[in-house]
């Protein structure tokens, strides 16, 4: 086989080269000076860069996501990014689980482009778990006992691996990392404010007795605005849960990694990239790739029809509704919602889904609405709202519809995922959080970056009601705050796209992990 190597920046163009010969074609970035040598015209070519004739050789990251749509969405957004200029690199997935595979994570690992992989683990048992298990000892558990498999597939891979990926619940896949001398990296799909939470976390709950919703004062998270106790991300409200043990595990295990991959960029979240980024011993540089968001995607019935009923309304007139593929509102909040939108007198496109009177992420392992689509809606409202609201069942194409022009809004859940998308788009949000660190996201939204609006609880009964949804969206819609709200994303679409750009602050970061992974693997040869 002939080897070409191709060295150049732009995309990878194949050469029309008439000939029976198989080629194998890599592209290198030019980061670093190249000496570039053969013997002969079917020698494997050698290559410089901080090692003088190095062999350019395949190299595999394996990467490991939690369960969950929201964890394995941004880290493929990372591996295609990874495999976009680093032709020589190439990824593999592979998947615990405690079932079979979602129709979510199937769709959307079922067209994956050249040089991205995955597998699926034998499913793990989890009947001994209790059935009000939070999902943080969910998604550990199944990580923790998916190890034996795990370790069976590594040792087998043929391929050198230049490093072990797991997202912020893997850590304790370190162990295989180890015993296979495989670099250990965590991919943190989450805000640099929630990473640099996650690294202050083992000396916080050192210094704290009480629960942290009983703080008085704010709590400090290095190179970030105060936040109330209350407002820390769901899992580390009460001590005495298992998820907390969870989360402390698991930030405690942090420092063993050689590298900290986060999905924001630094032009988004300045202050607290440049903490994340001061030398401290025993803390693992950290790599902003971010804004890590998949732009692409076939889209079906019924997605087809709300994007046709968007090219109908006017410029950046709806507001688009939706808490993620986990999130649910109980029946009282849906119906106020309801009420809200229509008092409001703003078009909307509502992706609707059955209330759960109990948890908010009732739906957070699958995307699907269970009941009939709209019958637990207000009576009437359906009718009453026919031509200024579109509703959904269940999913919407959210990448596509927050691209379009007729979008002006977007009332969210604040989830990571979601708030990139509106970043790359420049659609102002409205905060409404709902698990998760989702209410961190809407404090540094609100009062930090200024890109959202608040909506507040009643404080009677922490109910957010109908007169209080109306007025905020038509503050955002129609308001002086809604303007300023919009330039201000109009800036960030702009830096996003920069940061991603060729010679972009991600674009290079993720160069610099290629790098390290190829070295890697040279080295050990």
């Amino acid at each position: 086989m002939v080897r070409i190597v191709y060295v150049d920046l732009q995309p990878l163009t194949t050469p029309i080269i008439e000939s029976n010969i198989s080629f194998s074609i890599y592209k290198i970035p030019l980061s670093h000076p190249l000496n570039i040598k053969t013997n002969s015209l079917l020698s494997s070519p050698t290559i410089s860069m901080e090692h003088p004739q190095q062999e350019l050789s395949i190299v595999m990251v394996v990467m490991m996501p939690s369960p969950g749509m929201g964890h394995l969405i941004p880290m493929l957004e990372f591996a295609n990014s990874l495999i976009r200029y680093h032709h020589h690199i190439i990824v593999k997935f592979i998947i615990p689980t405690d079932g079979p595979p979602s129709k979510a994570q199937t769709t959307v690992l079922t067209n994956l482009p050249n040089g991205i992989s995955h597998i699926f683990l034998p499913p793990v048992t989890l009947s001994d778990v209790p059935n009000d298990a939070k999902i943080e000892t969910i998604m550990s558990l199944t990580v923790l006992r998916s190890l034996p498999s795990l370790r069976r597939e590594m040792r087998v891979e043929s391929h050198r691996m230049g490093a072990l990926v797991v997202d912020l619940f893997g850590v304790d896949a370190f162990d295989v990392a180890k015993e296979l001398d495989v670099s250990r990296y965590v991919f943190f799909p989450s805000t640099a404010m929630a990473l640099s939470f996650f690294l202050h976390l083992p000396q916080l709950d050192k210094e704290t007795n009480c629960g942290y919703r009983e703080l008085v004062e704010p709590v400090k998270i290095p190179g970030c605005i105060p936040v109330h106790g209350k407002e820390l991300l769901d899992p580390v409200q009460d001590k005495s849960n298992e998820a907390y043990k969870w989360i402390l595990h698991h930030a405690n295990r942090y420092r063993e990694a050689d590298g900290i991959i986060e999905n924001s960029f630094l032009e988004l979240e300045p202050d607290c990239i440049k903490e994340l980024q001061k030398y401290e011993p025993g803390k693992p540089p950290v790599y902003p790739v971010g804004p890590l968001v998949k732009m692409d995607g076939n889209v079906s019935e019924p997605g087809l029809e709300c994007l046709r009923w968007l090219d109908e309304q006017p410029h950046g007139s709806v507001l688009f509704v939706c808490f993620g593929s986990g999130g649910t509102l109980s029946s009282v909040e849906t119906n106020e919602l309801a009420l809200g939108l229509e008092m409001s007198d703003q078009r909307f496109l509502w992706v609707v889904k059955s209330p759960n009177d109990k948890i908010a992420n009732a739906s957070y392992f699958s995307a699907d609405s269970k009941a009939d689509p709209f019958d637990f809606l207000p009576k009437g409202f359906v009718e009453r709202t026919k031509g200024k609201g579109y509703l959904v069942p269940g999913w919407a194409p959210q990448t596509q519809v927050l691209a379009h022009g007729s979008i002006g809004g977007f009332l969210s859940h604040c989830g990571w995922n979601s708030t990139l998308e509106s970043v790359v788009n420049g659609v102002p949000l409205i905060a409404w959080p709902l698990f998760a660190e989702q209410k961190m996201n809407a404090v540094m939204l609100i009062q930090d970056i200024k890109v959202a609006l608040r909506l507040n609880n009643n404080n009677n009964n922490g109910l957010v009601e109908r007169e209080e949804i109306a007025s905020v969206v038509k503050c955002l819609m129609e308001g002086e705050d809604g303007k300023k709200l919009r330039y201000r994303m109009k800036d960030l679409k702009d830096l996003a796209a920069k940061a991603l750009s060729e010679n972009g602050s991600s674009t290079k970061n993720i160069s610099q992990l290629a790098l390290k992974w190829t070295n890697k693997t040279s080295a050990a040869n």
